[in-house]
């Protein structure tokens, strides 16, 4: 395939000089001649204004290569107006369906690429303000999406860094066949709405041996209202990852106008996360057919402002607002997952039990305080009724869900506070389908099992 560089059109390299239109250059001689490779150079900082990504092109950034986003907000890619209208798409705009600021941008860029050891740096920081010790966040929202690629098939990102995003990180939207392999992605664990990857909308995708710090969600699978025209997630393969979040490590929703369906987990290890496996439903998108094995959670609370009690696994459906009923939770699996942290497992469903057949195979949930927070408590946002839930914490807490099997699991406390209570606590639940369950009361007196 044919190398192309943007110093062959007059980038120079040097961190900072603009070397947008060069790079933009490269880029489109390569889709022009049929697809090529983009080369960045190893050893240089390629300040940028937004770029496009197109069809049969690879981006390469060689080790030692940083591509570097603008300060200047002008500079930015405005997806909606660039499909209507590629010579405004640079104004500025308000929040809309799909991010309003991109800084690597690709629309029907089938079979395009990126790739390499070089580092992408978002200079998110340009965009955000401190808002007390554990919390920062921007002057306007949405801010920059680093990488946003729609309606765009086989299409793949390979080992490759990306850095200080000030919002999400790679978007995938309305895409089939993404395939994102041994990826680092490093945020800072403060910087809210700085998520690793979000695949959206997106089919037959495989995320693969990643490595993901960031603020909110590491991975999160979303069927947001804005790209509703591309139909259900599914088919969603995710393993070998490592993973550190403020929010959830991995979560499907909470954006889900469509179904996912069809997902596997496996071989994750979470750590110093607010949350572990979440499955939050708050539209009417359906969630069904979801495997989670061989996982290790460790979870404890970072701060407040964040989504999450430290539960390791939560599921829950609540209707978002008066006018929208929520969607239902089945079919869910979850196999050999060891859970250690400050809270317990969540099963949380609204009216109807719209959460069911659940399983949990070899499942060993272990309470232990380490952060200076309170505990005894849930968190059950967004939704319309609820907030953050004052209850003692328990191993396994069900509410509102039917036909919860539970084999082969343990449930023990470690270092504990006040607030912790029982193996099991079950309330307002249809059938609990419970042997082999080895589980104890963290008080004195306190029941092991609490069925109501």
């Amino acid at each position: 395939m044919k190398i192309y560089t943007p110093e062959s059109y007059g980038a120079v390299g040097d961190g900072t000089t603009n070397d947008c239109a060069a790079i933009q250059q490269a880029i489109d001689a390569a889709a022009e001649n049929g697809g090529g490779t983009v080369v960045l150079e190893s050893g240089k900082t390629y300040y940028s204004d937004s770029i496009q990504l197109k069809k049969q092109v690879q981006l390469h950034l060689q080790k030692g290569a940083r591509l570097k986003a603008t300060a200047d907000i002008n500079g930015y890619i405005r997806p909606c107006a660039f499909i209507n209208d590629p010579k405004t798409a640079k104004i500025g705009n308000p929040v809309t369906g799909k991010p309003s600021f991109v800084f690597i941008y690709g629309y029907e860029a089938d079979g395009a690429s990126i790739t390499g050891e070089g580092v992408i740096d978002a200079n998110g920081h340009s965009f955000v303000e401190r808002k007390d010790r554990y919390y920062v966040t921007g002057n306007f929202y949405p801010r920059p999406t680093a990488i946003y690629i729609e309606k765009s098939n086989h299409i793949s990102f390979r080992d490759i860094t990306i850095t200080d995003a000030p919002f999400w990180t790679l978007h995938p939207a309305g895409c089939d066949d993404v395939l994102i392999s041994k990826i680092r992605i490093l945020n800072d664990l403060d910087v809210a709405n700085s998520d690793g990857i979000d695949p959206d909308h997106c089919t037959n995708v495989r995320i693969l041996g990643c490595h993901i710090e960031c603020a909110d969600d590491c991975i999160c699978l979303k069927t947001s209202k804005g790209n509703a025209e591309y139909g259900p997630c599914e088919n969603i393969r995710i393993a070998d990852c490592t993973l550190i979040s403020t929010s959830a490590a991995i979560k499907i929703g909470t954006e889900g106008v469509d179904d996912f369906r069809n997902i596997s987990v496996s071989g994750c290890i979470i750590s110093r996360s607010n949350r572990g496996l979440s499955i939050q439903i708050r539209d009417g998108g359906c969630v069904e057919n979801v495997s989670y094995s061989d996982c290790i959670i460790e979870t404890r609370r970072f701060c407040p402002d964040w989504w999450g009690t430290a539960e390791p696994i939560v599921l829950t459906s609540f209707n978002r607002d008066a006018e929208t009923e929520s969607g239902t939770i089945k079919n869910i699996r979850f196999r050999n997952i060891t859970c250690k942290g400050e809270n317990g497992v969540l099963i949380h469903g609204g009216d109807a039990h719209k959460i069911s057949d659940i399983h949990f195979s070899d499942v060993h949930v272990t309470l232990s305080k380490t952060s200076k927070w309170d505990c005894g408590l849930y968190d059950l946002r967004p939704c319309l009724a609820y907030g953050v839930e004052k209850a003692d914490n328990s191993c396994f807490y069900l509410r509102g869900a039917d036909d919860i099997f539970l084999k082969d699991c343990t449930a023990r406390f470690g270092s504990r506070c006040a607030q912790y209570q029982s193996a099991l606590d079950a309330e307002n639940c249809g059938a609990i389908h419970i042997s082999e369950f080895n589980g104890e009361a963290a008080q004195d007196g306190a029941e092991i099992t609490s069925v109501r």
